[in-house]
């Protein structure tokens, strides 16, 4: 198998023929009558998008500030990609040619960021970061100019733009939904989580409950959620008390379970060294077996931390006020207005990655002891 090291050249050298391509291919840009070889400026971009990339593919060593010119280059051909795939429905090989090799050097931006990323640290934790933003962003590009030039309607896949517009023009029902949701999500972590947590404490304590309550913890974690959501909306109406109940179901074996495994981590030569301390199972619990159990216990919080929001906007399908994350995902299917969906999906999907987020940075804090980051490892 090839390593991220030796798979850059090829990588490099497609994107630059493909570049290279581009600049030199006719594109039909529809009713406008060009061709991108009589379109200067695109012809340049591509051009040095595909120079760029084969000086990228050799062996000989670049000066420190030129291993960013691709990167740069990439960026520059993705907003002409973008901006030709608006003019009036752009067709021909050359074109899907440049989007290949913008993709095909975004790939291998990636491997430069790797590749430059320092030791541990502030620096190295926001270089990190640009990997999954510089993905991100050229899926956008892509999803963007294919759903365009293909003529895919808007109904069927509305193009990231068109989704952007909504999601801008309708803040304040996005508002509404979001808080709405929020509180199901919100009372239901914290009271599953919670519970999770504690009932695993007395699990650990009494080995009867482990072998009992463990195998029916995963018979109803299996139960599906809707089938459970319409019943718990029968039984504490249709506000926020329903989803939070949803999400208590989701939430608490999922923390149950990891704590129970957290706890049981805690090595024999530290329990015997406690217990020639004469330490009760209290003073055992809070100075050894939680904080050996904190990794597991924020694995499940950070499992739970998208259940959630899961959770309450299935719960939302099956009874809610008039507003809600779930119920305006139903509305507006029925409505055709597909591009309000991918904006509340979007709400949704931003939301959950940043609890996810938060959960990650207050681990970090709280375990920096852990070997996976004293070796640098996220």
């Amino acid at each position: 198998m090839m390593t991220g090291v030796k798979l850059h050249r090829p990588i490099a050298l497609l994107a630059g023929m493909l570049a290279i391509f581009a600049a030199v291919s006719p594109i039909d840009l529809g009713v406008d009558g060009l061709a991108l070889g009589d379109h200067l400026w695109s012809r340049m971009v591509f051009g040095i998008l595909g120079v760029t990339a084969l000086r990228d593919s050799q062996d000989t060593p670049q000066p420190s500030n030129a291993i960013w010119n691709l990167p740069f280059a990439a960026l520059l051909a993705a907003v002409e990609i973008v901006d030709l795939a608006h003019m009036s429905g752009v067709r021909g090989w050359g074109f899907f040619c440049g989007i290949g090799g913008v993709w095909l050097a975004a790939w291998r931006t990636v491997d430069i960021v790797i590749a430059r990323t320092p030791t541990p640290g502030r620096r190295a934790d926001g270089m990190r970061l640009l990997v999954p933003i510089i993905f991100g962003a050229t899926l956008m590009v892509l999803w963007e100019t294919l759903a365009i030039s293909l003529g895919v309607p808007k109904v069927i896949l509305p193009t990231p733009f068109a989704i952007l517009l909504r999601l801008v023009t309708s803040v304040p029902i996005l508002a509404s939904d979001f808080v709405q949701t929020s509180q199901g999500v919100l009372a239901g972590y914290v009271i599953g989580c919670g519970a999770g947590v504690l009932v695993a404490v007395i699990v650990d304590r009494v080995p009867f409950l482990q072998r009992g309550l463990l195998p029916l913890g995963n018979l109803v974690s299996a139960l599906p959620i809707v089938g459970v959501a319409p019943i718990m909306v029968m039984w504490f109406g249709f506000d926020w008390q329903s989803k939070a109940a949803v999400v208590v179901i989701m939430t608490f074996f999922p923390m149950l379970v990891n704590t129970v495994a957290g706890l049981a981590a805690a090595g024999h030569m530290e329990r015997d060294l406690m217990k020639t301390y004469a330490a009760s199972y209290r003073q055992t619990l809070f100075a050894l077996r939680l904080p050996a159990a904190l990794p597991f216990i924020f694995n499940g919080l950070k499992i739970n931390s998208t259940l959630a929001f899961i959770g309450a906007i299935v719960a939302e399908f099956f009874g809610t006020p008039i507003v809600g994350m779930g119920f305006r995902i139903n509305t507006e299917v029925g409505r055709m207005n597909i591009d309000m969906v991918w904006a509340t999906i979007v709400v949704a999907g931003v939301a959950g990655s940043l609890f996810y987020g938060l959960l990650a940075l207050i681990e970090r804090r709280a375990t920096f002891w852990h070997a996976s980051y004293r070796q640098g490892v996220m």
